[in-house]
Parts: C-alpha cells; sequence; structure tokens
C-alpha cells in the first residue's frame, strides 16, 4: 500500500490547489469588462436600427423579470450570422444576427436571453473560472508531484489529470448550468410577460437543424430534444 501513498499525497495538493483558486465578485466583474470590450474590438456591431430596438425591448423586460432593473446593462447586437448570444457579470449582453433570426419572434429571443441572464444570476461565470482555474492549477501541482515518484512524466500526468477533471467534473457541472440556466430563464419570461412555450419552439428549431453533436456526454450542452422536453415538464409543473 505504501505504492499509492504519493499518489494520494499528490491528489490531496492538486484537489487543495482546486479549491484555493476562486475569484471574487470584483474580479469576475473587470474579467467581465475586459473580455466585454474585446467583444466589441473583434466583432462587427449591427447597425439595423429594428435589430437592436428589438433586443433592447426583449432585454428590458427580461432584465425586470429578474430582478436586475436597478443594474446598468449595455445590450449589443452583433453583425454576425453565428447563432449565439451571451451575457456577462458585468452587466453586458450580446446577441447576434444569427440568433435573432432564428428566434423570430420575440417570445423565442426572451428566451434566448432569459437563458444567458440565467447563467449569470445563478454565478455560473464564476463557479466555471473557479472549476477551470484550479484544475489548471491542480494538474501542474499533480504532475509536479508525482513525475518525481517515477508514475511518469509530469507532463503526461498533468494531462491525464486535466482531462479526468475535464470529463468527469467541468463537462457534467457545465451541463447542470446549462439545465439550471434554462429553467431560470422560463421564470423570468413569465414574470416578463412572454410565453414561455416559446422556448420549447426555439429549440425544437435547435433540434430541426440537426448536425453532429458527438457523444452526449462529451457535450457541454444538453440535447437540444432533451431541453426541449425539460423546458416542457418544468412548464407544466409549474403551471405556467
Amino acid at each position: 500500500m505504501t505504492a499509492f501513498r504519493p499518489l494520494r499525497a499528490a491528489l490531496a495538493l492538486g484537489c487543495a490547489a482546486i479549491l484555493s483558486a476562486c475569484a471574487t465578485s470584483a474580479q469576475m466583474s473587470q474579467m467581465s469588462n475586459q473580455a466585454w470590450n474585446q467583444v466589441l474590438s473583434e466583432e462587427p456591431v449591427s447597425n439595423d436600427p429594428a435589430l437592436d430596438q428589438r433586443a433592447q425591448r426583449v432585454a428590458s423586460r427580461i432584465i425586470s423579470g429578474a430582478g436586475l432593473q436597478n443594474q446598468n446593462w449595455q445590450v449589443v447586437v452583433f453583425d454576425s450570422d453565428e447563432q449565439n448570444a451571451f451575457a456577462l457579470p458585468g452587466g453586458q449582453i450580446g446577441v447576434y444576427r444569427g440568433m435573432m433570426n432564428l428566434a423570430n419572434t420575440d417570445d423565442q429571443l426572451a428566451a434566448v436571453i432569459g437563458h444567458e441572464v440565467g447563467h449569470v444570476v445563478a454565478g455560473h461565470a464564476m463557479e466555471r473560472y473557479n472549476q477551470q482555474m484550479g484544475t489548471a492549477v491542480g494538474a501542474q501541482v499533480v504532475g509536479a508531484a508525482l513525475g518525481g515518484q517515477g508514475f511518469g512524466s509530469a507532463e503526461q500526468i498533468s494531462q491525464v489529470f486535466g482531462l479526468g477533471a475535464q470529463v468527469g467534473i467541468l463537462l457534467p457541472y457545465s451541463r447542470g448550468n446549462e439545465s439550471e440556466a434554462d429553467l431560470l430563464g422560463i421564470d423570468y419570461m413569465v414574470r416578463a410577460g412572454y410565453d414561455p412555450r416559446a422556448a420549447v419552439t426555439l429549440w425544437e428549431k435547435m433540434a430541426a437543424q440537426g448536425g453532429s453533436r458527438g457523444p452526449a456526454f462529451l457535450s457541454t450542452h444538453p440535447d437540444p430534444r432533451a431541453r426541449a422536453q425539460e423546458i416542457e415538464g418544468y412548464i407544466a409543473q409549474r403551471g405556467y
């Protein structure tokens, strides 16, 4: 059993490193502002006033539905076919033209923005950052400790530890984040006066687009069909 003592000690060091690598709310806000400025410098901003007015209108109602109307928010539409959107802890919302075309009603767009605001309210950005930073630090600590004990090179061990944490911790947790944000977004939609069933329609659209998603256990997002079913069940459960 003595051969496993270095392994246990190294894993303990790695876990301690993971737990210690934590960001504060102020740091997350600062990083959000930096990320937002970088996106603004790299992505073209739409000059279509109709798209901008629509995004501002829907975001304003969702923000109020989430109880965040006292925070200063920036909402920008990016002129790209990418079907994406995001919200940052610093109070920024970005929606891509491609997503606005896919979510072609205000109710569907409210599902998108509600989901992204849900990530902010639940603190998912900080959780992910802390996990990723902790995993990176932990992999380095374990690699250095075990490399000197004949368990392989520090680089090899760091890679194995990092992969194990990615599959076993980060990705499943990320899928959980996505589901939680979906359901929070439904609550915000209802409070804002939008039809929550539009979220089901939106994810059915996503599912109809098809494409290769790879193994489900390696996906950071739930399958669109499963996502639509979960949302539909939540709507029925809440009586919306």
